[in-house]
């Protein structure tokens, strides 16, 4: 098992979800169940492929290249169930793009680079690191709220462009009602809002108590944090004080998501030879 698990590469999943989001853009002027199962089962080859990589390969979570992949496998899951959930909906031409580019912007950062990183963490958290542990996957799930917030956010876009020109529908391109993608991008903030705050608390603390918080508070990493929480804070703030209409929330939105990008590919300072 750990011998097929070794073969797998990037290069397996990376196909796999290209090829998968072809038949999804080609099911876009034709309709067919034949089309439709093709692209299903080349998206779970993809996630079955991805799962067994980072399964095997176990990424370092404080690197840029680790979290871009995990994130994007979490996003590969969503990819499937909301396929499979929301049948006809374009669903896959919107997230496996998003899943590609994360991957691809891993694999830019260095798979070598990264997997010769370590991450150093104060005496008292050796063994189980478990503080270090809960500050990455605070982050990293608000990563992922941030994400669905950027998907619902485009489909909004277009969709209201739609409704507002009367255009139909593009060849098969299907969406959710504006109520449902609203909803969606809400939630996905009202979520990502708390676990940011949380995760960008335990980090600072963490930097005071082992890393010399005056030199690491400029690094982009957690500058960008900081940012990407003042823009959740606007965000919410436009939302339940100033009731902004939803066209400019969702531009927000998919502004906070180009920054979280910008983070997540940032080095860490708690990543040894992580430069700030």
């Amino acid at each position: 098992m750990s011998g097929f698990l070794q073969n797998v590469t990037h290069l397996c999943f990376l196909l796999s979800y290209a090829v998968a989001l072809g038949i999804e853009l080609v099911r876009l002027r034709w309709r067919g169940p034949g089309l439709r199962i093709a692209g299903l089962a080349l998206g779970a080859a993809g996630l079955f492929a991805h799962t067994a990589f980072l399964a095997f390969h176990l990424p370092n979570l404080a690197t840029p290249y680790g979290t871009l992949l995990v994130v994007a496998w979490v996003l590969g899951v969503f990819y499937l169930y909301g396929s499979l959930h929301h049948g006809p909906k374009a669903w896959a031409v919107f997230v496996l793009p998003v899943i590609l580019g994360l991957v691809a912007i891993a694999l830019l950062q260095g798979a070598d680079a990264a997997a010769s990183a370590s991450v150093e963490f104060p005496p008292w958290l050796i063994g189980d690191r478990f503080w270090g542990a809960v500050h990455g996957v605070l982050l990293l799930c608000a990563a992922v709220g941030v994400s669905v917030g950027f998907l619902a956010s485009v489909m909004y876009l277009i969709q209201a462009d739609r409704l507002k020109k009367k255009a139909m529908p593009l060849g098969g391109l299907k969406l959710l009602s504006l109520e449902r993608l609203e909803a969606m991008n809400r939630r996905a903030v009202n979520a990502s809002f708390p676990l940011l705050t949380g995760g960008l608390l335990l980090g600072a603390l963490l930097l005071r108590q082992y890393h010399d918080l005056a030199e690491n508070w400029a690094s982009v990493k957690v500058l960008g944090t900081v940012g990407l929480w003042g823009a959740f804070a606007v965000l919410l703030y436009l939302r339940y004080a100033a009731h902004v209409p939803g066209r400019r929330l969702a531009l927000l939105t998919i502004a906070a998501f180009a920054l979280m990008v910008v983070v997540l590919a940032a080095a860490h300072p708690f990543a040894a030879g992580g430069t700030p």
